[in-house]
């Protein structure tokens, strides 16, 4: 893409920065300041599943890209990968839109199941404020032709993506079951 080869590296890497630190700003503000709204949406309530199926199929698809990539299929690979970034953008938005009227989800459960928890919980958390960045790097860096940076950073970034796509999901059910 013409567009994003004529954009500096450092440039790109300062807008990337500048996005998601706003982004996680909003979520930080959304979450822990904002406070729920008094809702009775059925539709709302089933965002945390929806959240789940849009976490997976988001982990189905890199593991596809990922496949296609090493088959050398760069095709295949890059559908993959922004089908991925699709659905973990739909994922965003609907946690969004759920923490908006929701809040904060408490975890009521006790014993050796509350450390575990919050160890996944805090490693996702810390690992999603890192992923988006690295997920727009790796875009930027495919798009603008400097391949061999992409594989570089994609070798970082398609481990830390999977983690956080996976631990949403053990999240959501971990809730589940105890709360």
């Amino acid at each position: 893409m013409k567009l994003l080869k004529d954009i500096s590296l450092s440039k790109a890497i300062g807008v990337i920065l500048a996005i998601s630190a706003g982004a996680l700003g909003f979520l930080f503000w959304l979450i822990y300041f904002k406070g729920g709204e008094d809702y009775s949406s059925e539709l709302v309530a089933s965002l945390p599943a929806l959240n789940a199926l849009l976490n997976s199929t988001s982990t189905v698809l890199l593991l596809f890209g990922f496949q296609a990539i090493k088959q050398q299929n760069i095709t295949r690979h890059m559908k993959f990968n922004l089908t991925a970034f699709v659905t973990s953008s739909l994922f965003l938005i609907s946690y969004v839109i759920y923490h908006n009227f929701h809040g904060d989800t408490p975890f009521t459960g006790e014993g050796y199941i509350r450390p575990i928890y919050f160890f996944i919980l805090i490693s996702h958390i810390i690992l999603s404020t890192l992923v988006m960045p690295m997920i727009l790097t790796s875009f930027y860096l495919a798009f603008s032709g400097k391949i061999q940076l992409h594989r570089k950073v994609s070798k970082v970034t398609l481990p830390v993506w999977l983690y956080v796509s996976v631990t949403g999901v053990v999240i959501f059910f971990m809730l589940r079951a105890y709360s």
